[in-house]
């Protein structure tokens, strides 16, 4: 599976601190899909808050598209998407705290 390199920056545009605290009051809201997988890759569809998509900076939006471009991964771990539910996250670090 080819990336069209044109849906994506054309290298990763860090967040400002001051546009990553914009966001930290969303990450507890995003949804993540169930896993699912090919013969190649694992997949997850995230979901971010409406509210959320006002905060992210315009360079992160495909304007022709109307969506967020294709983020490097440097680009979606800074608006606080994970590979894990942040639940999952946070229950782990429950069970290491008992």
């Amino acid at each position: 599976m080819d990336i069209d390199t044109s849906r994506r920056n054309k290298k990763p545009r860090p967040l400002l601190e001051s546009e990553r605290d914009k966001l930290e009051e969303f990450i507890d809201s995003i949804h993540y899909s169930a896993r699912y997988s090919d013969d190649l890759f694992e997949y997850r569809h995230v979901q971010l808050p409406k509210n959320m998509l006002k905060k992210i900076p315009a360079e992160y939006f495909d304007s022709s598209k109307g969506t967020l471009k294709l983020l490097w991964e440097e680009e979606w771990r800074a608006l606080g998407i994970t590979q894990v539910r942040h639940e999952q996250i946070r229950n782990k670090s429950l069970e290491l705290k008992s």
